[in-house]
């Protein structure tokens, strides 16, 4: 019996701070007083979006691929005046809020957040600006030669440095890895880095990537309802929207609530006041259990459900959850509808007809936010949503099936090296799926490449060491890779990864990808490999 995903998750999305003056690599090392007056905001958080350059395959692989990557450094909170920011990355590398949110720039400053303070020139209780900072897209390396450039087997630096860390029994049987220059576009590191690997949750950056690719940033789920015409049958249609919420604080996500208010108000406008209730799963072809059966870790994988399907409060990490999410959501609309005065049937399953109007619709927030939320949190649910969007845009059913081909064939399109890759499912929970160090590095060249703008969430979305998601308790505030490590975890029983971005001692953004299997003592592997990505900050890689 294997335990996904081992740690409960917090910080629903990671935090970006900005500052107005330039860092330099080792100054988020030198910030011990901000540190201690701001122990969740004002550590050192670097965010880094890279250049572009374009890489071929080492010497000796099978097949040429070229991808792009770079580097650059982003900005600490060194006051308290400095903000979070919200919303993708835009071409320039900054921070935005969305759209529908976005802050007329009759102000001077960047998205507004808080209260005004005293003399900030704003009306009382009106927003007050954050300030501005300056594009993060400046890069620390440009092309050599004509942008080509062959990987190396390793570097003295790192090959001293990481074969000790990653040879020790800790890692178990089986380990590979791979350390990429995003500045560069060159392999500073490679052990095993070809040989596909259970990926575990890292399988999420190969899923993030294709979903970003295929539906685009602004992308969002609808879940709607139809009446169907003479018949009196009300569909409540199912999006494939795994974070439609019943909550009453629905947190900027699709209501059910608004939904069940705004449906009762459209019919009440056709005198209608009782009505035969259907809920339509048919966007997914079946409703799927995944392969690890009834667990914690994931719900009934259909079209339609409320918060995950959780029965309890939680809103991310291991729940019990419904045994039929469809039929419970339908269930908990159905209440809904009684508060706004419509009556309902008991609801049972159905299919709106092409004839049906649409009463009333909730949307998801945009895929750029879903796909950060999925990385942050490792949310198994809404990886497989994603995945099975993805399929239905490629021409794929629905399904675990369709899931493989379709993210198989996606990343096929980008150019990415795929020599063994498997995919079984989107979230990683499957133990058959395979993926190598190298396609998790070319992963996240390609997502850092700035003619690729609506792949950034990618690494936006990576948890941050010591602050964020999985990495909130692996890296403590002494550490010296806190909040210089971003990466996606992954916990099988037996199976330990860790894949992201980090900055190394010249400032250099790397792209590393640590993957074993046959650990015995998850604890000890997750040690390791943070001691290696830990290493990395300290090198001179260049």
């Amino acid at each position: 019996m294997f335990v996904p995903e081992l740690k409960p998750w917090r910080a629903a999305r990671p935090h970006v701070v900005r500052a107005a003056d330039a860092v330099r690599p080792r100054l988020a090392r030198a910030t011990g007083a901000v540190r201690a007056a701001w122990p969740r905001i004002a550590r050192p958080v670097r965010n880094t979006v890279p250049r572009l350059v374009r890489f071929t395959r080492p010497t000796g692989m099978t097949k040429s691929w070229q991808y792009s990557a770079g580097a650059a450094t982003a900005g600490l909170a060194l006051a308290a005046g400095v903000v979070t920011a919200a919303g993708p990355w835009d071409s320039t590398g900054q921070r935005t809020a969305e759209r529908e949110r976005a802050v007329a720039g009759s102000r001077t400053g960047g998205a507004d957040h808080g209260g005004a303070a005293a003399g900030s020139g704003t009306a009382p209780g009106s927003p007050r600006p954050a300030p501005s900072a300056a594009a993060v897209l400046t890069g620390l390396g440009g092309l050599t030669g004509n942008g080509t450039v062959q990987a190396a087997p390793g570097t003295p630096a790192l090959s001293d440095s990481l074969g000790p860390l990653l040879s020790g029994p800790a890692l178990g049987a089986e380990h590979a890895a791979a350390v990429l220059d995003l500045t560069n576009g060159r392999r500073l590191y490679g052990r095993n880095s070809g040989e596909a690997l259970t990926p575990a949750s890292t399988t999420k950056i190969a899923t993030a990537v294709a979903a970003l690719s295929a539906l685009g940033p602004d992308h969002r789920l609808t879940t709607r309802t139809a009446l169907e015409p003479g018949t009196g049958e009300l569909v409540l249609v199912g999006g494939g929207d795994p974070t439609l919420t019943a909550r009453e604080d629905a947190r900027g996500l699709a209501s059910l609530r608004v939904l069940a208010a705004d449906t009762a108000a459209a019919l009440k406008k056709r005198g209608t006041r009782s009505v035969t209730l259907s809920y339509d799963t048919t966007l997914y072809p079946v409703a799927e259990m995944h392969p690890i059966g009834v667990n914690d870790n994931i719900a009934l994988v259909t079209a339609l459900m409320t918060d995950e399907a959780r029965t309890d409060d939680s809103s991310s990490g291991p729940a019990p959850r419904a045994a039929d999410p469809a039929a419970e959501a339908a269930r908990r609309f159905a209440g809904l509808l009684a508060g706004h005065g419509v009556t309902t049937t008991a609801p049972g399953p159905s299919k709106a007809t092409g004839r049906a109007t649409t009463l009333a619709t909730v949307s998801s927030p945009p895929v750029s936010a879903l796909v950060e939320r999925m990385l942050t949190e490792s949310d198994n649910d809404l990886a497989e949503a994603l995945a099975r969007h993805t399929a239905l845009a490629g021409g794929k059913s629905a399904d675990f099936r369709g899931v493989s081909a379709a993210l198989t064939a996606r990343l096929r399109r980008l150019g990415l090296p795929l020599d063994g890759t498997v995919f079984r499912d989107g979230s990683g929970l499957d133990r058959r799926d395979r993926v190598t160090a190298d396609l998790l590095t070319a992963l996240l060249a390609e997502a850092a490449d700035p003619a690729r703008p609506e792949l950034r969430p990618v690494l936006t979305g990576l948890p941050v060491a010591g602050f964020t998601g999985t990495l909130t308790g692996r890296y403590g505030a002494g550490d010296d890779a806190s909040g210089l490590v971003r990466a996606k975890t992954g916990t099988l029983t037996g199976v330990n990864t860790l894949a992201g971005t980090v900055v190394d001692a010249d400032g250099r953004l790397l792209a590393f990808a640590f993957l074993a299997s046959g650990t015995s003592d998850a604890h000890a592997a997750q040690n390791a490999l943070d001691r290696a990505a830990t290493s990395l900050t300290a090198c001179s890689c260049g």
